[in-house]
């Protein structure tokens, strides 16, 4: 992988990143707990918003690690390889998923 696809794919992640950071992605605030509730409805509604929401932002947390591994693979130079087989990880899947470890026939293997 040459210098210009490092960069390409650097700015990729940093933009992801930054994404995350802003919190662009909330639905919205977390409701207070004990916040008064008008009714059972719209606790119950509220209850559901704050499961999604602390769901949410363990999912970001965890892509934000990785998004911060695959920018430590560009500084040591191993971006782009598989860590499983060795073997390039596709533009198609690096595009799709720059903070990828795995080729897809890697990760397919994985999953099932």
């Amino acid at each position: 992988m040459n210098k210009s696809d490092l960069f390409h794919y650097k700015n990729l992640l940093l933009a992801k990143q930054q994404e995350l950071s802003s919190g662009k992605n909330l639905v919205g605030p977390i409701p207070a707990a004990g916040e008064p509730c008008p009714d059972p409805v719209d606790m119950a509604a509220g209850e559901s918003s704050a499961s999604i929401q602390m769901h949410l932002k363990q999912i970001d947390s965890k892509l934000m690690r990785a998004i911060e591994d695959a920018l430590a693979r560009i500084r040591q130079e191993r971006f782009g390889t598989c860590e499983e087989c060795g073997q390039p990880i596709s533009t198609a899947r690096l595009e799709a998923v720059p903070w990828a470890r795995h080729c897809k026939s890697c990760k397919e293997r994985q999953s099932s």
